[in-house]
């Protein structure tokens, strides 16, 4: 059963699957695809080539699917995909790609978008990420599976942060992180170390996470260079893929710097 409050505006070009609600005086566009049992609260709008996956909740006042902020944006077309189950709270903002970044901003599974947060275009969001309130990145980034950004963080274009990462509230993320790590600073974080609380609560073992203390004394060691040392680490943890996860993250190709400890080289 679909319920359309009677203020709503809904384009009748609009996909709607089963079970949907939408709420007073939203307003869906002719392009957009709401998939089985999304849930549009009051004052939401969407529009654009937006598809929002199957159980998605968006809250109040949230701005999905619009133009790109970007000045090259010249109205070409562009997509927004938003996954499964994600948690879209008040006044938060995604939007489509551009065509110089492949005219795509996709979003994962169960996500957890907390008020005022924003997702720029040509951003490439991973499963179960946590966007605290106010949390903002820039076009162009990739933010992998399980990261948390912390309140107010602010993460500049084109950076990466790796799978299991957190960043500190109020922290500005000019570098890419690796997976596992624990970013925070006011402007041009460091890396502190890793994410072990969240290691921990996402039921990693003593094991693993002995082993991933290991390799990153190891490849942030003072001694000898980056690259030495990343090599030193893949002969001793080969067979470890929790390390190769940070080990290719660091070796492949991107637009900004590595964020090191402080003190680094």
């Amino acid at each position: 059963m679909i319920e359309i409050h009677t203020t709503a505006i809904v384009d009748s070009a609009t996909e709607i699957g089963n079970n949907v609600k939408i709420g007073p005086f939203s307003i869906i566009g002719p392009n957009v695809r709401l998939h089985d049992d999304v849930k549009i609260y009051a004052h939401v709008v969407i529009d654009g080539d937006t598809t929002i996956g199957e159980g998605t909740e968006i809250f109040p006042f949230a701005s999905i699917g619009h133009p790109p902020q970007d000045i090259s944006y010249s109205g070409e077309d562009s997509r927004l995909v938003i996954g499964k189950k994600n948690v879209i709270r008040e006044y938060v903002t995604m939007n489509p790609g551009t065509q110089k970044g492949g005219s795509l901003t996709s979003v994962g599974d169960h996500g957890f978008f907390m008020a005022s947060s924003h997702v720029a275009h040509d951003c490439h969001i991973g499963n179960h990420v946590i966007f605290a309130n106010n949390a903002t990145i820039g076009g162009h980034c990739r933010v992998e599976d399980f990261v948390i950004l912390g309140g107010l963080a602010g993460v500049h274009q084109f950076v990466r942060i790796g799978a299991y990462a957190f960043i500190g509230g109020m922290s500005g993320i000019e570098n890419d992180v690796i997976p596992f790590g624990m970013a925070i600073g006011l402007r041009n974080a460091s890396l502190t170390g890793l994410n072990v609380v969240g290691l921990k609560r996402q039921g990693f073992s003593r094991e693993r996470i002995h082993n991933l203390r290991k390799a990153y004394r190891l490849i942030f060691s003072p001694e000898g260079t980056l690259s030495e040392r990343l090599e030193d680490a893949e002969k001793m943890f080969s067979d470890n893929p929790d390390v190769m996860k940070v080990i290719n993250f660091i070796k492949a190709d991107s637009d900004r710097p590595l964020c090191v400890p402080r003190n680094n080289d």
